[in-house]
């Protein structure tokens, strides 16, 4: 299972934050580091405010050597197809390789609402996120000295250079991700190499990635995207340290555990981890909520990381 550090820095962040937790993932061998892209906190101050997604992501592409760095996930309400396709492979070149793209539809309508950005409806968000992945990944597979264009509802690409190009080759890998059972099932099919799970029981996820298989099979793609999911982590050496950190991100340990938390000492993470696996999940996005928390990142690295092999 490869384990990624998963913030959400809209809760209260800022760079220096962000770059010392990335730093220590990357010393103590996590797999990568990624980062929410959202411009409102969900409760509390959120001081002192949002940064960023793509800009944070530059910064660390040159603060780092190792660590996959990307997104869970983009919004695409928040940017324009080109200019996105631009700035991912930008910091893919910045990484030298290392850059993933989850891209979404969009669901925060506060943060809209607070920034001045559109919030179209829910299908009219969905057929933007189509257009987009089309776009991105047009552009970026367009060979140097050709020309791309696309002709869609939403948006017209004509003649374009797509450039630059990432250094990944064909492209940086596309994250789609969610809990639809019909059009997020067909978009991962045909432009996912990774289809991610936010958030959901264990349970549940044995159907969920058979849907995307379901899917990929309808279009005759011969191999489906690898399958990851994302859980909030709570890990103590006892349970009292358990405790202790629940209460220090406002959560409750029972709660966390119904909800497929990677929750409780370290032998019981690692159960919890081979059941993920067991349901499919090749990836785990580990939520990290409190940042500043450097130690519980290195008890995970020390004493989970090495059982899992």
């Amino acid at each position: 299972m490869r384990l990624v550090i998963f913030t959400e820095p809209q809760q209260g962040a800022t760079h220096d934050d962000l770059r010392r937790l990335a730093q220590v993932a990357e010393d103590t061998g996590y797999d990568g580091f990624f980062r929410s892209d959202h411009y409102l906190t969900m409760g509390g101050a959120g001081l002192p405010g949002p940064t960023d997604a793509w800009t944070s992501l530059a910064a660390l592409a040159v603060q780092t050597s190792r660590l996959r760095l990307g997104t869970l996930v983009t919004s695409a309400t928040f940017r324009l197809p080109g200019p996105l396709a631009i700035s991912v492979a930008q910091v893919d070149e910045m990484s030298g390789g290392r850059v993933e793209l989850g891209l979404g539809g969009g669901w925060f309508e506060a943060e809209h609402t607070a920034y001045g950005i559109p919030f179209p409806p829910l299908g009219e968000r969905f057929d933007r996120l189509e257009e987009q992945l089309e776009i991105v990944t047009g552009l970026w597979g367009t060979k140097v000295g050709d020309t791309y264009s696309f002709a869609g509802k939403h948006y017209q690409v004509v003649d374009s250079p797509a450039l630059p190009k990432p250094v990944q080759s064909p492209r940086p890998p596309i994250i789609v991700g969610g809990a639809g059972k019909k059009r997020t099932p067909a978009l991962a099919a045909r432009f996912a190499d990774e289809f991610n799970t936010p958030f959901a029981k264990i349970e549940d996820l044995p159907a969920m990635y058979q849907r995307v298989r379901d899917a990929a099979e309808a279009i005759g793609r011969p191999t489906p995207p690898a399958f990851s999911a994302a859980a909030v982590l709570c890990v103590g050496r006892d349970d009292a340290e358990v405790k202790r950190r629940a209460a220090a991100i406002g959560r409750e340990v029972d709660e966390m555990r119904g909800n497929g938390g990677i929750v409780g000492t370290p032998d019981e993470v690692v159960d919890i981890i081979g059941r993920y696996g067991e349901a499919g999940a090749t990836r785990l996005y580990l939520q990290t909520l409190d940042l500043a928390d450097l130690n519980h990142v290195e008890l995970v690295a020390t004493a989970v990381a090495p059982q899992l092999s």
